[in-house]
């Protein structure tokens, strides 16, 4: 996974993913204009295995983080940003800087499917857990990237076991993906959630403190 080379900045002209847009308008008599990205919504499951007692997360390298940890330390590579070259990329750091924990998740790309469907493909390809739409609970939805692109993403709950696992997870290698499946223990699970060594989407934070807040008291006691 962090094996990274031949790291190379160039603009990007098109996308499959990211369309960019700028808004003009007047709000309250003041002239305004706001750039934007126009981009899929997206689902996201926090699941929990019965078996081991543990959140099942997913740990991947976010290109978008490591560059950002890249503009902190050589800030002279987007100096240029509006020129079409770009500096090279002398002495790049460490590929760690730029991999993160995050729920399982995926795009909403798919028409004829359902978001619950969605996720269910989600869970089997990145986790290896086939669950059915039966096993979901949709906990709620909210706004990602408010400033850039204002997609939505909803969150799903599901419940596993180790007889549900029917592969090792890890993605679709054929879309270049190449995920680790990461077990975080319930009992260390909210220092996991505050430990900021462990860089993490706010997804994952998020959902741990509902676990303990609305699953937690219910959990038979020991």
């Amino acid at each position: 996974m962090e094996a990274i080379e031949e790291l190379a900045v160039q603009p990007c002209t098109s996308s499959l993913y990211l369309r960019p847009f700028r808004l003009s308008y007047r709000q309250n008599g003041t002239k305004k204009f706001w750039d934007f990205m126009r981009t899929h919504d997206s689902v996201s499951i926090l699941i929990f295995n019965t078996s081991r007692q543990c959140f099942v997360v997913v740990k991947q390298f976010r290109p978008a983080v490591y560059m950002c940890e890249i503009e902190r330390h050589q800030p002279q590579v987007f100096e240029n940003q509006d020129k079409e070259s770009f500096p090279s990329l002398e002495n790049p750091l460490p590929a760690v800087v730029g991999v993160t924990y995050e729920l399982c998740a995926g795009i909403v790309d798919k028409p004829g499917l359902s978001l619950e469907e969605i996720a269910c493909e989600e869970v089997l390809e990145e986790c290896g857990y086939r669950v059915s739409i039966a096993d979901l609970r949709r906990i709620t939805s909210y706004r990602s990237g408010v400033g850039v692109t204002g997609s939505r993403q909803t969150l799903f709950y599901a419940e596993v076991n180790d007889q549900m696992r029917t592969s090792g997870g890890g993605g679709q290698p054929e879309e270049g993906e190449l995920i680790e499946v990461v077990e975080i223990p319930l009992g260390e699970s909210m220092k996991f959630a505050y430990d900021e060594t462990f860089p993490k989407t706010m997804g994952v934070i998020f959902s741990f403190m509902w676990f303990h807040n609305n699953i937690v008291p219910k959990l038979p006691k020991k």
